[in-house]
């Protein structure tokens, strides 16, 4: 596997059958050459080299864009701004709230999203239970927050009645499918092939039952 983050990232966008522009492909490294930057003061990720981030959390984050629903989507437990950043940069006509409550986090989201000029995205430091929006969000997704019954707990005020949650796993969560709470459907589970990662991924949609 070549090393070179701008072809690896390239490759793997055409793997994925998405059409990103060569100008959004730029900001997509830009982002990763910050995250690295950040990353040796603030100890955002484990992982370290540029040309893995591209793998690991461009493309795994890119695989999901298909399956978005709505126009406004929020990015709970942000962390870095995994899966939200990169989504924003490649969905510009939706709106993207990246939510964390770790103080270190926030800041690199904050410094990211301006160094990034990325205007279809906001930053709020809080935590997910006690965040009380004036609109709710047609897509809150998660990629490495909680179990599935603790996120819907926490979070089902702030979905829309048509909304969905998307949770990002990676082997598929039989006990957290069957945990699922009374009112909540599994609508979809998406298998999803991320180019240039040997691991299981799956996204699994959850929706408020018709009853």
């Amino acid at each position: 596997m070549t090393e070179d983050p701008a072809r690896l990232l390239a490759e793997g966008i055409e793997a994925l059958e998405l059409d990103i522009p060569a100008e959004v492909q730029a900001k997509l490294l830009d982002y990763v050459a910050l995250l690295a930057k950040w990353n040796r003061a603030y100890n955002l990720t484990a992982v370290r080299k540029p040309a893995q981030m591209v793998v690991r959390h461009l493309l795994d984050s890119l695989a999901v864009l298909p399956y978005l629903h709505g126009e406004r989507v929020l990015d709970v437990g942000s962390g870095a701004g995994l899966p939200g950043i990169p989504l924003a940069l490649v969905s510009p006509r939706r709106h993207f709230t990246l939510l964390d409550s770790n103080g270190k986090k926030a800041r690199f989201l904050v410094q990211a999203v301006a160094a990034l000029r990325l205007d279809n995205a906001d930053v709020v430091q809080c935590r997910v239970a006690d965040f009380h929006p004036d609109e709710r969000y047609s897509s809150i997704v998660s990629r490495a927050f909680s179990g599935m019954a603790e996120l819907i707990d926490q979070a089902a005020h702030l979905l829309a009645p048509d909304g969905r949650f998307l949770f990002m796993k990676g082997v598929y969560p039989e006990a957290e499918v069957a945990a699922l709470p009374a009112g909540w459907v599994l609508e979809a589970v998406h298998r999803l092939a991320v180019p240039g990662l040997d691991a299981e991924r799956h996204l699994l949609v959850v929706r408020a039952s018709a009853d």
